[in-house]
């Protein structure tokens, strides 16, 4: 479970996150137990913390190959679904997004992964795989069930 930082003036909880210069153990002090991990380039690693599947917001934590954390984001932005390119394979949509908050099967053995974010609209976003694991187009913005008076 994340740890909960005070409340803001809007009253919205807002986790405790990790800062660059922690060492993974501090991170994990901090942020609880992660969701997800992906290998990075030079032995370095992305810690996934999740909200879903009607969190609108999944933290990415980046450590070093010493172990230190580099970055922290939130990850579910609209500049992060519009690097989702056609051929994509499944594992790097993984790394950028993290888990989703939803999957469907869909016809000919592809798979329609949604998650819900930050919006106005009522929207979330979806991205559909070939049954091989690579995005089939890019990513979707349609209305989110959730908001259908009778979901």
């Amino acid at each position: 479970m994340l740890g909960l930082a005070g409340l803001s003036g809007c009253a919205s909880l807002q986790p405790a996150l990790a800062q660059p210069g922690q060492t993974e153990a501090q991170m994990l002090a901090t942020m609880g137990t992660p969701t997800g991990r992906y290998p990075l380039a030079g032995g370095a690693q992305r810690v996934e913390y999740a909200t879903g599947p009607f969190g609108l917001h999944t933290w990415m934590v980046d450590l070093d190959a010493t172990g230190r954390v580099s970055a922290v984001q939130q990850v579910l932005t609209r500049e992060n679904f519009a690097q989702v390119r056609h051929n994509m394979p499944r594992d790097e949509v993984l790394r950028l997004l993290g888990r989703p908050g939803d999957k469907a099967a869909e016809y000919m053995n592809r798979q329609t992964w949604s998650w819900r974010f930050e919006t106005y609209d009522c929207e979330w976003v979806r991205i559909t795989f070939t049954a091989e694991g690579w995005v089939r187009g890019g990513a979707s913005y349609l209305p989110d069930p959730r908001c259908d008076a009778d979901y």
